[in-house]
C-alpha cells in the first residue's frame, strides 16, 4: 500500500515552528525531530492508509524541545528552534513547497508582532485551542453592526 501526504499547516514564532497535521482519527503516530532540522512524521489514517512525510527545515532544531499534541482531527507539533529568530521560509530548499504544505494563517504571527501572545507556559493550552471560536458567539460586535445599519 502506498503512502500519502496529509495536509500540513505551518506557522512560526521567533523560538518555535508549529506544524498542524490534518489527519482525523490517526493511529500509530510517530514524530522524529533531528538536530540538523530533519522532521519526520508517520501515522495510519482511518481506513488503515499510511501517511508520512519528511521535511528538511530551514534551520537547526532542539529535539528535546519538540512537543506533540494529538486531537481527534489533527496532530499539532511544536518544534523548538536552536536559535531564536525568524526563518525566511519553513524549508531549507528554495524550491516551491509541496502542495500539501500550507501556511496556517490562524496561528500566523508577523515578525514585528509581539511574541508575548505565546509563552512556553501556555503553549499546550494554545495548541489545544479551537481556532476562531469564542464564547461570545459573535455578539461582541453587534452594537457596531447596528450603528452601521443606522439603527
Amino acid at each position: 500500500m502506498s503512502s500519502r501526504n496529509p495536509e500540513v499547516l505551518w506557522a512560526q514564532r521567533s523560538d518555535k515552528v508549529y506544524l498542524t497535521v490534518s489527519l482525523p482519527d490517526a493511529k500509530d503516530i510517530s514524530v522524529k525531530c533531528e538536530p540538523h532540522g530533519l522532521f519526520s512524521f508517520s501515522a495510519k489514517g482511518l481506513q488503515g492508509s499510511s501517511f508520512d512525510f519528511t521535511l528538511e527545515l530551514f534551520g537547526s532544531i532542539v529535539p528535546e524541545g519538540c512537543k506533540t499534541k494529538v486531537s481527534l482531527r489533527n496532530i499539532i507539533c511544536s518544534i523548538q528552534k536552536e536559535q531564536k529568530g525568524w526563518w525566511k521560509r519553513l524549508l531549507k530548499t528554495e524550491e516551491k513547497p509541496a502542495p500539501y504544505l500550507k501556511v496556517d494563517w490562524n496561528k500566523w504571527c508577523d515578525e514585528d508582532e509581539s511574541d508575548s501572545a505565546l509563552t512556553s507556559d501556555d503553549e499546550l493550552e494554545y495548541m489545544g485551542q479551537d481556532d476562531g471560536s469564542g464564547e461570545d458567539g459573535g455578539m461582541l460586535y453587534l452594537p457596531d453592526l447596528e450603528k452601521a445599519r443606522g439603527n
